[in-house]
């Protein structure tokens, strides 16, 4: 790719409230440009939307077209582009194998996606690969998993680089799950920006039995009197 000077001006990023827009920088830009063959795939790639990069792209200009990183990366044609990532196909055809064998780039999809297609395919068993925890939550029956690349390597979907950890096991070999401010607001009872916002749950009959059976749930006791319990206590 040939040289490319920067824009003087800095380019005008949409502000978004309580937290700080990240800013790439062309060198930032160009790695992206040469690992994807659209804007939006380098979108996916820098792990940011395609509205937040569109600015940065169009700011930095190329010394020997005189055109901007969004012009050269727009690709309207599509070419390079596999032909299910096209509005035509849903992004959900396509075939995991080709993306853990390297023949289509992991920066096509959403890694939430691929997370979920690497345990309905079976290539990755849904438990922590260093301690074998797979206990579901009663309320929504999720396992606290996260999916850890060994290289540190994000987009390197390879077979044996990729394997999940739950979070006590990220936390003891890697790196912190939470940071010192999320510990303090969860200490203090305050909620936490960051993660997901609380749910209200409703339990079914069997949910609910079950949580009686590990004594997470007490059953109220009956008022002396009232055996047959006839009076309301709402």
């Amino acid at each position: 790719m040939s040289r490319y000077l920067p824009n003087i001006n800095k380019p005008k990023v949409p502000k978004q409230r309580g937290k700080a827009r990240k800013h790439y920088t062309r060198e930032d830009c160009l790695i992206a440009m040469q690992h994807t063959n659209s804007v939006k795939a380098a979108a996916r790639y820098l792990c940011c939307t395609y509205q937040h990069l569109k600015p940065f792209f169009k700011n930095y200009i190329d010394e020997e077209t005189g055109k901007s990183f969004f012009d050269l990366h727009k690709n309207q044609s599509g070419k390079g582009i596999p032909k299910y990532l096209s509005g035509v196909y849903s992004k959900n055809e396509f075939n995991i194998i080709d993306v853990v064998e390297g023949r289509v780039s992991s920066t096509h999809f959403n890694p939430k996606k691929l997370k979920a297609r690497l345990i309905e395919e079976g290539i990755l068993k849904e438990e922590c690969y260093k301690c074998g925890f797979g206990e579901r939550r009663l309320i929504d029956y999720k396992i606290p998993l996260i999916l850890n690349f060994k290289d540190g390597v994000t987009h390197h979907y390879g077979r044996g680089n990729v394997e999940f950890l739950c979070y006590n096991c990220y936390f003891l070999y890697f790196a912190d799950v939470l940071n010192e401010k999320d510990i303090e607001k969860l200490e203090t009872h305050l909620s936490i920006d960051s993660t997901s916002p609380a749910i209200e749950f409703e339990l079914d009959e069997y949910q609910l039995e079950r949580m009686k059976e590990l004594g997470l749930v007490k059953e109220p006791k009956k008022e002396d009197g009232d055996e047959l319990d006839l009076i309301s206590r709402i």
